[in-house]
């Protein structure tokens, strides 16, 4: 059997071809053309769609698919008409539409805690909720519907307008409790469910509509799995859906995640909890990962000098200033929308290596902070799998290792969202029993350096002085 899987994430366009007989492979990624230049975190969601079927026709080239599986990044939105045409921009996750008013909601202690108990979310500008809010405040959302790309994709690929409770988990619309939107925050906003899509499973059928079909070059009526978040399907992809195991993916932006049997919140309103494709998903995520590094390599280094070069030009651990990655705002564990970092204790004998190894290491301490936190709430982990672009860089994952002090499984799928599409297509096609009992084991390991730890230790403890300070 044939899987094609379709993802748009944050940044690109992805397309997995699987076979299921001889566990093999083909992938396909395309960056977005920009729509707005000069802003990359607003997009056109038909130009999105179509790049995304642009990479999957590409890489089918007119062979069989059996199933469709759609996969797409948490946190966006946009409004359309009825006809579903778009009429604002798609927001992602990392527009900043919403700060300034979150930054006054959070101000309400009372607000802020319901609103979390209630969603499993933080007031923080990253989630549509407050992204309507905003557009409330000049525009009449009751002339509109409003969705994310994922839901833009399932109405376009199979005709049938719906948001899995997956995706839906990482709104700020969906009461935890109910599994579906709640009637208090859609009041809030003057929605009505009408002008959103209804709420389904990766389990309900839905397949290809003829259209969409011709433009990947293959036949209509092919089963369609509706969209599911990357977050989640990274988790699921990596065989993770069991106590014990947290995945850890630093890319654009950094995350950790472990499983929940029921919807868990910190006290202190520190983390998340969202829907995987079957069950509890309880997790930290940070703004700043490989954009914080991309940011400062572009300006300091130029677009011609590789990560690798960079790297290897780096003389010393010790000598580095310390980095707040908060260029893009602060997700986990503060939340503060406006708040900004940058480098502090920054002395002359710095040079720009040692500016790039105190953005490496602000990175890994802001997600350190997170499994400190998260550990506190849900204990620690039995396995820590690892994936993302750190992967790409030896001596950044060795010092992932290092800071945590624990050894570092390496995710043995460099996809893990695309293969957690064709996971969830394997247990509709009957080719396992469920998504829960995916296992793969890691394809290697990092183990920590403990004459570093302490090092590091003491690099951390001066990082929080300066986080506190904010």
């Amino acid at each position: 059997m044939f899987v094609l899987v379709l993802e748009c994430s944050t940044s690109s366009a992805k397309a997995m071809y699987y076979d299921t007989e001889h566990e093999s492979y083909d992938v396909c990624s395309r960056p977005y053309e920009p729509d707005f230049p000069g802003e990359l975190t607003l997009f056109n969601p038909e130009h999105v769609f179509e790049q995304m079927l642009a990479v999957g026709r590409e890489i089918v080239r007119g062979r069989r698919v059996d199933i469709i599986a759609l996969c797409s990044a948490w946190h966006s939105i946009g409004l359309f008409d009825k006809k579903f045409c778009p009429v604002t921009p798609m927001y992602q996750w990392s527009n900043n539409l919403g700060d300034e008013l979150c930054t006054r909601y959070r101000d309400d202690a009372s607000y802020t805690q319901q609103y979390y108990e209630t969603t499993g979310c933080m007031v923080n500008a990253i989630y549509p909720f407050f992204k309507l809010k905003k557009l409330s405040e000049s525009l009449d959302l009751g002339k509109y519907c409003a969705m994310g790309q994922g839901s833009y994709n399932n109405c376009r690929i199979t005709g049938n307008w719906a948001v899995t409770d997956c995706m839906l988990s990482g709104s700020g619309l969906m009461n935890t409790h109910e599994l579906t939107y709640d009637a208090a925050l859609l009041e809030e906003l003057g929605l009505s469910r009408q002008q959103l899509p209804p709420v389904c499973t990766y389990r309900d059928q839905f397949t290809l509509c003829e259209e969409a079909a011709k433009k990947l070059g293959i036949g209509s009526g092919i089963p369609v799995i509706a969209t599911c978040a990357d977050g989640a399907l990274n988790h699921t992809g990596s065989g993770a859906l069991h106590a014990g195991t947290m995945t850890f993916s630093v890319g654009t932006s950094g995350a950790m995640r472990m499983v929940s049997e029921r919807p868990k919140l910190s006290p202190q309103g520190r983390t998340w909890c969202y829907r995987s494709p079957s069950t509890w998903l309880v997790g930290a995520a940070t703004n700043g990962a490989t954009n914080c590094l991309d940011w400062f390599k572009k300006l300091a280094f130029g677009d011609e000098v590789t990560y690798s070069e960079i790297e290897n030009d780096i003389k010393t651990l010790q000598n580095t200033p310390v980095f707040l990655p908060f260029v893009f705002g602060e997700r986990c564990p503060g939340w503060r929308d406006g708040i900004r970092g940058g480098f502090k204790n920054l002395c002359p004998q710095h040079d720009l290596y040692d500016m790039y190894l105190g953005i490496e290491e602000g990175i890994l301490f802001n997600l350190y902070q997170c499994y400190l936190d998260l550990i506190q709430e849900h204990g620690e982990p039995d396995h820590i799998r690892l994936s993302g672009g750190i992967l790409n860089s030896k001596l950044w994952s060795q010092m992932c290792a290092d800071i945590f002090g624990r050894t570092i499984e390496i995710d043995p799928c460099k996809h893990a969202s695309l293969m957690g599409g064709v996971i969830l297509a394997k247990e509709r096609l009957k080719i396992i029993e469920s998504i829960e009992g995916y296992a793969l084991p890691p394809t290697g390991c990092i183990e920590p350096d403990l004459d570093k730890r302490a090092m590091y230790k003491d690099k951390f403890e001066k990082y929080l002085e300066f986080y506190n300070e904010l």
